[in-house]
């Protein structure tokens, strides 16, 4: 029984993994297709650069953009220094999803579609914070394995999902009301599958925290934790997601062989599909290959950076093939960083420090995507207007 109830627990976590982000994944796409019914006669979304000497895509889509991503760093960045009441926030992040696939699957208006990708991100955030501090109470480290192989099953899977659907038929509403499955799975696998530590029956019924010294999970006492936790684990592992998110978003577009059987926009999907099955099978790899050295990793990503920036100026890999293998290999060591960060921290932390850690370290990826996505931008300008070395 007690084997079977790990299986349940570690089932769960990915279960959990998956849902948490696949909403975030799938919302982005379903927000943009239901934002053109309101948007068919704005010229923004037609606008052509006439000085791009390359093929390149002019986005409107900035308002989706930031109400898919802020939300989640202000929950990441106040939630950890808050009481672990863990079935309100499971329970807030589960309705908050449901919430945000109802309003945008009804699209009663366009603020209040963007109000429901909000909430997916509150949402996301909530659900990522709370539960890598609640594994820190499980005797098997498992749970962080399985988590973090939901994780990046949802990038792999939740390409394909949306697209999937609405291919075989389904219109933008039926498939996001198709999507209330994920919230409903986490529910039932959160309150019905997982054997719950037993720290004591009133802390998981009532949501009070693990009893320690009030000292230890002091406001005052969780600032002094930061700088250690910064400089060993947080920035590596930030660094590392701000140096795969500009390769995606501003050199993914750019990287472009015209004279293959692969349309631009069918390798952009490889790009994608790739990268996603890297990070996917690399987050899945916790008992097979541990990194305690994640400086290591930043480094590597960096090296991706300046050889795939280097590639979009000169053309000089001369193979589509190359470039794919670069870009899983860029997922492979993205994926590494995050499952090793939390490893380390869920191994090598003080127990009594674990829970507030755990959830701070989450701030690092998003915010390093949103500051990612602002240094893509001009950089994505700029390469746009330089000659194409494919042509």
């Amino acid at each position: 029984p007690k084997k079977w109830d790990n299986l349940k627990t570690m089932f769960s976590f990915w279960i959990f993994g998956l849902c948490n982000n696949l909403g975030y994944v799938v919302m982005l796409s379903a927000a943009h297709d239901i934002m053109e019914e309101f948007d068919e006669t704005n010229d923004s979304l037609q606008e052509i650069k006439t000085d791009y000497k390359r093929e390149c895509n002019v986005h409107g889509t900035g308002a989706i953009l930031l109400a898919d991503i802020l939300p989640s760093i202000i929950v990441k960045l106040l939630v950890p220094f808050l009481p672990l009441f863990i079935n309100l926030r499971i329970f807030l992040a589960v309705t908050t999803s449901a919430l945000g696939f109802l309003l945008v699957a009804f699209k009663w208006n366009k603020w209040l579609i963007i109000l429901g990708v909000i909430f997916t991100s509150l949402s996301s955030g909530l659900g990522e914070t709370s539960l890598l501090s609640y594994m820190v109470y499980f005797k098997t480290k498992n749970v962080i394995s399985t988590w973090s192989s939901g994780t990046g099953a949802a990038g792999l899977f939740g390409s394909f999902a949306y697209a999937s659907l609405i291919s075989a038929g389904l219109s933008p509403t039926k498939t996001l009301l198709l999507m209330l499955i994920s919230p409903a799975a986490m529910a039932i696998c959160f309150w019905l599958l997982v054997d719950h530590p037993k720290i004591r029956k009133e802390e998981i019924y009532l949501e009070e925290d693990r009893p320690t010294t009030e000292d230890k999970h002091s406001f005052k006492n969780k600032l002094k934790l930061l700088p250690h936790l910064l400089t060993v684990y947080t920035t590596p592992f930030a660094l590392v997601y701000l140096f795969e998110y500009y390769i995606n978003q501003a050199l993914f577009e750019l990287l472009y062989f015209p004279k293959t059987f692969i349309g631009h926009h069918g390798q952009y999907r490889w790009y994608q599909v790739l990268y996603q099955t890297g990070v996917f099978i690399s987050r899945s790899s916790m008992n097979l290959v541990k990194i305690n050295n994640t400086w290591l990793l930043a480094i590597l990503q960096g090296f991706n950076v300046i050889l795939l920036t280097s590639e979009v100026v000169s053309g000089y890999m001369k193979y589509l093939i190359i470039v794919m293998i670069f870009i899983l290999w860029e997922g492979l060591v993205g994926g590494a960083s995050y499952v090793n960060t939390y490893r380390r921290i869920a191994s090598e932390i003080a127990p009594s420090e674990r829970e507030f850690s755990m959830s701070m370290n989450s701030f690092g990826d998003s915010i390093m995507i949103t500051l990612a996505g602002f240094i893509a931008l001009p950089f994505h300008e700029y390469f746009c207007k330089m000659k194409s070395p494919y042509s």
